[in-house]
């Protein structure tokens, strides 16, 4: 369906997008994942057509449209600051790109109608949008956004300015109305947990380039390098050196650690970053267990419905660890790190 090809943008004169090329399939929701400043938007902007790129071509259906206006290439955007007119009331809002294209009056009455229905704002059709909640302004552009029947449909962090609560409730809806639509999705986010709940597969954009690209699954517990390691919050990490190949073992300021060969083979004496999954251990007093370890419990945070633990062995490391059940302060521990659960990167 979508081909970016190459695309290059600078901005004050320094490269912001740099050799960005990706594909989008029919149906599928593709989310653009990244840290502030890193062009995400922008690239959205490309695809629709309001700005250009430098170098580089955009294709829909393997027919270059790059110079092609916004209006003709017929996709959907939503904008992260929702951009509702303040003096029309909801019904309007929605109707005005589609009265913009001259569309008939029942046809407009039709799709608006069957817009708000599916995002259960047709009982307020009539309402100021200033007198909207959050949720409810979000919704309006999202059905405003659908009303012309887009090809593809783009949303720029459109949970960007509501609280916790309620972007966990409207992402679970508008995952739920996507999985709905045919069509292909964008979806432009700084945000993880937003991300691994809306898309099929996301693309890490950092520094202006795509680092790495997959299923959220796959991502997460693959990710490329320290660098998308620590954007997931990966942040258990060690330096070690290895000690031994057949089994894998590195040596490491809390002692040896073994771990499973990924992607590549290692050869001793190599140094290495390892990355410890939050959900690598077991608590455990028998010191006969493979990477078997003794700390203290340092804090415990309530996450709902499990803790972050954190430990700290003999002041050389400290570890934060998901669990269901807390241990108090204080305390000393013994467990177990599954070799399963351990990530390694070569050392730069």
């Amino acid at each position: 369906m979508l081909e970016l090809k190459h695309i290059e943008k600078k901005y004050n004169n320094l490269p912001l997008l740099k050799n960005v090329s990706f594909f989008v399939g029919k149906d599928e929701t593709v989310c653009i994942l990244g840290p502030s400043g890193g062009g995400k938007s922008t690239l959205l902007r490309i695809i629709a057509g309001l700005e250009k790129p430098a170098a580089g071509d955009v294709l829909w259906e393997n027919i270059d449209i790059s110079t092609l206006p916004p209006h003709q290439r017929k996709f959907g955007l939503m904008f992260q600051d929702y951009a509702l007119f303040p003096h029309l009331n909801v019904f309007d809002n929605v109707a005005f790109g589609l009265r913009m294209h001259h569309i008939a009056v029942d046809e407009i009455r039709r799709r608006v109608d069957e817009a708000l229905e599916m995002v259960s704002l047709r009982r307020i059709a009539n309402r100021s949008v200033t007198d909207l909640s959050g949720g409810e302004k979000q919704r309006v552009a999202f059905a405003r956004a659908l009303a012309p029947k887009p090809n593809l449909l783009m949303l720029d962090e459109p949970m960007g300015s509501l609280d916790r609560t309620l972007q966990d409730q409207l992402i679970k809806e508008l995952h739920i109305l996507i999985s709905k639509m045919d069509i292909p999705v964008i979806y432009v986010t700084h945000d993880q947990e937003e991300a691994f709940t809306i898309a099929d597969r996301i693309l890490i954009l950092n520094e202006g380039r795509i680092v790495q690209s997959g299923s959220p699954q796959y991502i997460y517990t693959h990710p490329e390098d320290l660098w998308v390691a620590s954007f997931f919050g990966l942040n258990n990490k060690l330096e070690g050196k290895i000690c031994s190949i057949d089994p894998l073992i590195a040596e490491t300021v809390i002692g040896k650690i073994t771990f499973l060969c990924g992607k590549r083979k290692l050869s001793v004496g190599e140094a290495v970053d390892l990355v410890i999954l939050p959900t690598a251990i077991t608590m455990t007093e028998n010191n006969d267990d493979l990477n078997y370890f003794e700390g203290q419990i340092k804090d415990n945070i309530f996450k709902g419905n499990s803790y972050t633990m954190r430990i700290g062995i003999r002041e050389l490391a400290e570890f934060s660890f998901q669990m269901v059940t807390p241990y108090p302060k204080g305390k000393k521990v013994g467990f177990a790190i599954d070799p399963d659960s351990i990530l390694y990167f070569e050392k730069k």
